[in-house]
């Protein structure tokens, strides 16, 4: 049982790992709580957004759409690698997941297949949307994959986790396909370097 960070201590924690930072309004208190609980928490999900341009990116992420308010994310990677942070607590990003994963999270062993969506993931797990298409052909600029890898490590130090409490959308929900164009584990090899 992982009590969520406060807002300070993860703004902290990101720098501390390296990773630059754009706060985006009054990102602290601009969350989904009232329609749910935040935490505990027990691990980092990253997508892509299927977006072009980082602006426009990050105000959808921060505002989301009609049937999805936002935030949809904690933080928003763009291309050049800055983290541009639109909300902090619950948020809008995970959806409904299966529980065999969780539990798997939970206890850092290697993810089943996820083939139920049965459980509330918007409580459980920090999100961060990356700047990507999502075809498997718009490129992941090395600045952009250090930043996922410095945020995935910022918060699993901060919580004494390991690379195993990092894991892809598509690993959580049935049916959804991102983050496309890199593998989790070659993310979650970048995560447990850091860590070392």
């Amino acid at each position: 049982m992982a009590t969520p960070m406060s807002a300070s201590r993860f703004l902290q924690r990101l720098r501390a790992e390296g990773v630059t930072v754009v706060e985006v309004g009054d990102w602290e208190h601009h969350n989904r709580n009232h329609v749910g609980p935040w935490g505990p928490v027990h691990g980092v999900m990253i997508h892509h957004t299927v977006t072009k341009g980082s602006a426009a990116t990050v105000e959808l992420c921060r505002k989301g759409y009609e049937g999805l308010p936002g935030p949809l994310c904690h933080g928003v990677i763009t291309k050049d690698g800055k983290v541009h942070l639109v909300g902090y607590g619950r948020a809008n990003h995970a959806g409904l997941g299966d529980d065999d994963v969780l539990r798997a999270v939970i206890a850092e062993k290697t993810l089943p297949p996820d083939n139920e969506a049965n459980t509330d993931g918007n409580r459980h797990f920090y999100g961060f949307e990356c700047e990507n298409l999502g075809d498997g052909k718009d490129p992941w600029p090395e600045a952009q994959l250090d930043a996922i890898a410095r945020v995935s490590a910022a918060v699993c130090r901060h919580h004494g986790w390991n690379e195993r409490s990092v894991i892809g959308h598509l690993e959580w929900q049935p049916g959804k396909v991102d983050p496309r164009g890199f593998t989790m584990a070659s993310l979650r090899g970048r995560v447990r370097e850091r860590l070392k």
